[in-house]
């Protein structure tokens, strides 16, 4: 495991990984800027956080911060400027060489996430994998989910339940996705 580092306005910049609340873009005009990045983000820090303004999301040097949108928020921004709010406990550490990240797939909004191990729904029956294995089998899922062409000469079972059964192999195991579809055909 892990050591467990405490993050702050001195650190949280500085290889994490995090997801960022939506939160409704008025809240900074009561707040005080506290940092402006070369690339236009700007930083307003709390006691128990960090609010972060910015039309990109994703990679953020050599960080990975996600967003996690709010539905109830308008869409309306033309800019796609987003804020974002973290607690300092929600940031955790980052590298590209150990596993550290699993994956959780909503069925019903076809949606793939990726996780860090020390965030509060990791449970030990969970497979862990490297950022960039991760990232590729996301992007598997990601297709899986959104297309059919895939399932073109497999078992004429269900999509959706294949669909279903193919991305938890995928989740669950290191097979690779024409290991897991192999079973499938006719």
């Amino acid at each position: 495991m892990m050591t467990t580092t405490k993050y702050n306005r001195t650190n949280f910049h500085k290889h994490t990984f995090c997801v960022f609340q939506e939160e409704d873009v008025t809240i900074v005009g009561s707040l005080q800027l506290n940092y402006k990045s070369k690339s236009g983000s700007s930083y307003f820090f709390t006691d128990d956080g960090v609010y972060r303004l910015s039309n990109h999301w994703s990679r953020v040097a050599n960080c990975r911060w996600r967003l996690q949108e709010n539905p109830k928020l308008q869409k309306t921004n033309p800019n796609r400027i987003k804020l974002g709010f973290a607690k300092w406990t929600e940031f955790y550490a980052d590298n590209e060489l150990e596993k550290l990240y699993f994956i959780e797939v909503d069925f019903d909004e076809k949606t793939a996430a990726f996780h860090h191990k020390e965030s509060d729904s990791f449970s030990e029956d969970k497979m862990l994998r490297t950022a960039s294995e991760t990232a590729k089998i996301i992007k598997q899922i990601r297709l899986l989910l959104l297309e059919d062409a895939w399932a073109k000469y497999l078992k004429p079972i269900g999509i959706d339940e294949l669909r279903k059964e193919i991305i938890q192999q995928l989740i669950q195991t290191n097979q690779s996705f024409n290991e897991i579809r192999r079973k499938f055909l006719v």
